[in-house]
């Protein structure tokens, strides 16, 4: 029998045995796998994953595994030897688990959760999976749009996941061990008691073409935790076998941003801000450092450099990192909110900052509230601290973007590269990388009404910029049009191109967030046989069309991504939340902690009330 070790690059992706893994012998009548759709080097960096995991191993009679997207080495010698997918810890098939948990990061995994189901052994369509196999679930940032992948999952959890998870495991081990349960019967259970819980076989939608005529007439609520001292929070993670993505202590400050940059998802779908105290956060760094023997502590959250107690936490963690050899990094910084000091004890490496637009006027379009005072401003504090490697992230085919703004990012890398220049106490030469990407209207934004642009247009910016910066010696990169254009689908469809997805991972769609792996062929031949109007998709909306998502609701109303759209046409700008209460909808319900009584806050006139649990 051949070996794994005789077939396979990299085996320790498919051994298990980790530092810190919990428990797996112990008694129990609840088995979850969590899944990524993704490499391990990815999917053990992902931090709501590694939440869920401990949570889970934490309870009582439950026992939570792991698996990861296995590469072509490690799937061909399973087809070999005959054998299906199986988690890390004990090697179990997926099917023989309770629960087959998928966290969906990001609309280019959806080709391989259709590979690994079909490595476990498990029917790909929920309709088709009896009683002898699991639940398949899924959570994460894409669930706030689950119509794509309705017909594949037997439901989808929306928001975060620490208090309803916890309960719905309970339920099921209750009504499991009590007097067993049908599948049905728990589908229809969670659907009625847990309001961040979707069943798509439920409930119903229609299409003409690809434009939605009528929603599930169903309300999701986004879950929203309210406190992040109290939530549970893993005081450990897992030291893997080989080196991965984020190789190091990671703690998470706060979630949520208040700044509502217009073109990004992510600000929107994690509000509100809250933090945790600094006190908390330092022993949280502490006992992770302490509990793994890591030397290096990432500080997480989507701005980092805008968390309250950022000076409180570092006037503690600094002399503690000196005194333990451990080197800070702080990802995710804005550059209105970075300052030298905060490169105190850390390696003067790469600094990476995203003014996201060339000109003023584009970046009050997107509401990015940075100047070009404020970045250049920024980046003589980090020159004189002796950083000498600075990237530079914008975005093409932004909303109103005319050839000046392409411009202006041209202008702005050559007036950074003089700069350093004049400030540098760095002898090494400067590193200047401008990278781009294509802007994507995602759901839940200000531009889910706009346009994805088209190919002509943004490569014809992608060459004036590789030129330009050619000749200047600046470094450029770009995305691929093709992927993004996908990924625009994915983001923005419906239920009528869910069968085009899986026929496109039958003609070989598999790994597609991997550049070298990604084919555009087997998505144009699908959309092609499936009749899918990617044009109509990806096209400009108008406001008060429905949209497939419209039924899920992530407590910010239409009418303040509308109001916001309409400013952004104007280049009207709208301040951080954290100086005032801008009526997003959030107030309504409890959970924004800076409106302060406003009565400025403008919400819509919903009929059903979220629970703060996401539990009715």
């Amino acid at each position: 029998m051949t070996k794994l070790t005789d077939s396979v690059m990299k085996p320790y992706r498919y051994f298990g045995g980790e530092y810190n893994v919990p428990n797996m012998s112990k008694p129990c009548d609840v088995r979850f796998c969590m899944c990524v759709a993704d490499g391990y080097e990815v999917g053990m960096s992902n931090l709501g994953v590694r939440i869920l995991y401990f949570l889970f191993n934490s309870l009582e009679g439950v026992v939570c595994e792991r698996c990861y997207a296995p590469f072509d080495d490690y799937a061909n010698y399973l087809q070999r030897q005959g054998k299906p997918l199986c988690s890390l810890e004990t090697q179990t098939p997926l099917k023989d688990f309770d629960f087959v948990g998928f966290s969906i990061q990001y609309e280019m995994c959806y080709s391989n959760v259709f590979y690994m189901l079909e490595m476990a052994g498990i029917p790909v369509c929920a309709e088709d999976r009896g009683e002898d196999m699991p639940f398949v679930v899924a959570g994460g940032p894409c669930t706030v749009n689950p119509e794509p992948m309705y017909k594949y999952f037997d439901f989808f959890f929306v928001g975060e996941g620490e208090t309803p998870w916890k309960q719905i495991i309970e339920d099921y081990k209750r009504q499991k061990t009590q007097y067993g349960v049908k599948k049905s019967e728990f589908l229809r259970y969670v659907d009625e008691h847990y309001s961040c819980i979707y069943v798509p076989a439920l409930h119903p939608a229609a299409y003409d073409g690809d434009r939605v005529t009528s929603l599930p007439q169903r309300r999701v609520w986004r879950n929203i935790e309210s406190d992040m001292n109290t939530v549970f929070t893993p005081q450990t993670q897992l030291v893997p076998s080989m080196e991965i993505v984020h190789d190091r202590a990671v703690a998470e400050l706060f979630r949520g941003c208040a700044n509502g940059c217009r073109f990004c998802q992510a600000g929107f779908i994690y509000r509100p801000v809250r933090e945790r105290t600094p006190d908390n956060a330092f022993e949280l760094c502490k006992n992770l450092l302490e509990s793994t023997g890591y030397d290096e502590l990432s500080l997480n959250s989507l701005s980092t450099s805008d968390y309250s107690g950022l000076y409180q936490l570092l006037d503690k963690l600094y002399p503690y990192a000196a005194e333990h050899h451990v080197q800070l990094n702080l990802p995710s910084m804005r550059l209105d909110s970075f300052r030298g000091n905060m490169a105190q004890g850390n390696r003067k490496s790469s600094l990476t900052f995203a003014p996201e637009a060339g000109t003023q006027r584009l970046r009050n379009v997107i509401n990015k509230n940075i100047t070009e005072d404020n970045i250049l401003e920024t980046l003589t504090q980090a020159f004189r601290e002796g950083y000498s490697s600075v990237k530079l992230y914008f975005m093409l085919g932004l909303p109103t973007e005319t050839w000046e703004d392409v411009e202006g990012i041209y202008h702005l890398a050559c007036k950074v590269r003089a700069l350093y220049k004049q400030t540098r106490t760095s002898a090494k030469p400067l590193r200047l990388y401008v990278s781009t990407s294509t802007f994507i209207p995602k759901p839940f934004t200000p531009f889910q009404w706009c346009a994805f642009t088209s190919r002509q247009d943004v490569e014809a910016k992608q060459r004036y910029l590789m030129d330009s910066c050619k000749k200047s010696g600046i470094d450029f990169s770009y995305n691929d049009y093709e992927s993004s254009l996908i990924e625009a689908v994915l983001a923005r469809g419906g239920r009528s191109i869910a069968d085009a997805l899986y026929i496109a991972y039958q003609d070989g769609a598999r790994f597609d967030a991997w550049g070298e792996r990604f084919d555009f062929d087997h998505y144009r031949k699908a959309f092609e046989r499936c009749g899918t109007n990617i044009e109509q998709i990806v096209g400009a909306k108008r406001t008060g069309e429905l949209l497939p998502w419209n039924f899920v609701d992530i407590g910010v109303t239409e009418q303040y991504f509308a109001a916001e759209y309409a400013k952004a046409m104007t280049a009207a700008t709208t301040p951080s939340c954290t100086n005032r209460c801008n009526g997003c909808g959030l107030a309504k319900y409890g959970y924004c902690k800076n409106s302060h009584g406003n009565t400025s806050v403008t919400t819509d006139d919903l009929s059903t009330e979220p629970t703060a649990t996401g539990v009715e």
